[in-house]
């Protein structure tokens, strides 16, 4: 395989899942509290028995959405290929592997790295069945990228709730070799990530040499229920327009709980996240900890450790683009969020020229083929 374009945050959503995934697949004890598709208003729904709702089969985004035309400009790129229409029709092209090579050669990507299901485990509200349904699903992620290893890089779903569980769902995907990383769920009510209960879950995987992913969700949206209408689009743009500036939070946690300090074989990546922010928020970690917090224990300062072992996946963000040097050319990924409508499939090209066109080649390529190829292992010699 010649790669040019490797795409570093695309997704697989539950909602294009084979409807009967995970009630199929789970423990006799299980089957009654796993997602299923059941008959709703305005078509096929995913829910659960107990109580929880993930959107239409087939739908929009990670929410499964009823796509409007006209609402989204983004998803009416993507309505114009036929995709929520064929969705419809029952034909599954983010989740049957030859029809989803054909979207990628479509937008002229030739890999992409495949995030998971997590969000829709925190919807369930069932911690003990969540674990079951990031298993279901880890498994049936293995199947779908191992006869393509050279398209498919599959990030493993793990709970965050549960360590001992989560620790050992890591060594599981890790000895199948199936998984190219591991997704951690991030969730509202999750402990800092400087708490040492997370220790495990750091030690297993480093051992397993599986770099660690979080990936935004923004911040806890806000409650839209008494606000007038003018005020919920506002309130709506505030929350959509900061999604993903809460991912510095996670970044900090990281790097002043001394997690890379214990661990300087761990990969951490941020998916998702933007890149403009990163610079200011490393250069002020290192002032403070210059200024009043070098007791912490870290024996070089913050933004030496983000060289070292962390990158960032971006889709669009020409402020950050003009900020490579300080992020460093190793540790951004450029991704096309495929298939959400904050994404920029079909057009990632375009995108990518927009933005990349003026740099040098050999810096474009880091950006959006060789940072990915080296950590989830595409082969560039082909």
């Amino acid at each position: 395989m010649k790669y040019e374009v490797i795409s570093a945050d695309c997704h697989i959503d539950l909602i294009w899942l084979p409807p009967d995934l995970f009630t199929a697949n789970a423990s006799s004890a299980m089957k009654e509290r796993m997602p299923y598709v059941t008959d709703g208003d305005k078509g096929p729904i995913w829910v659960s028995r107990g109580g929880a709702q993930f959107g239409l089969q087939n739908g929009m985004g990670s929410a499964g959405r009823e796509y409007v035309p006209g609402q989204i400009h983004r998803s009416d790129r993507m309505a114009e290929t036929g995709l929520y229409e064929d969705g419809k029709r029952g034909i599954r092209r983010l989740t049957e592997p030859e029809l989803r090579i054909k979207d990628q050669d479509r937008d002229g990507v030739q890999a992409e790295v495949l995030y998971g299901i997590l969000g829709a485990t925190q919807r369930l509200g069932d911690p003990e069945a969540a674990v079951e349904m990031t298993r279901i699903y880890n498994e049936w992620l293995a199947d779908f990228c191992r006869p393509y290893p050279e398209r498919f890089a599959g990030v493993a779903s793990i709970p965050n709730h549960d360590m001992a569980a989560g620790v050992a769902e890591v060594e599981r995907v890790a000895k199948s070799g199936a998984a190219r990383g591991i997704e951690v769920a991030v969730t509202y009510d999750m402990k800092p990530l400087f708490d040492p209960d997370w220790e495990p879950l750091w030690a297993a995987a480093a051992e397993a040499r599986l770099p660690v992913h979080f990936h935004t969700i923004g911040g806890r949206p806000p409650d839209y229920s008494d606000l007038p209408p003018l005020q919920q689009r506002q309130a709506f743009a505030v929350f959509i327009s900061g999604f993903q500036l809460g991912m510095a939070k996670i970044l900090m946690e990281i790097i002043f709980g001394g997690v890379l300090e214990a661990h300087p074989n761990l990969r951490i990546v941020i998916g998702e996240s933007g890149i403009g922010w990163i610079p200011y928020v490393l250069d002020h970690m290192d002032l403070e900890w210059e200024d009043q917090f070098k007791d912490l224990t870290l024996t070089m300062k913050p933004s030496a450790y983000w060289r070292r072992q962390c990158l960032a996946t971006y889709q669009t963000d020409r402020i950050g683009v003009r900020l490579l040097d300080e992020l460093g050319l190793e540790n951004v990924m450029w991704g096309s969020d495929f298939p959400h409508p904050d994404g920029v499939w079909p057009d990632s090209l375009e995108f990518i020229e927009r933005e990349l066109g003026h740099l040098p080649a050999e810096t474009r390529r880091k950006v959006i083929c060789e940072n990915a190829a080296n950590l989830y292992g595409f082969s560039l010699a082909g």
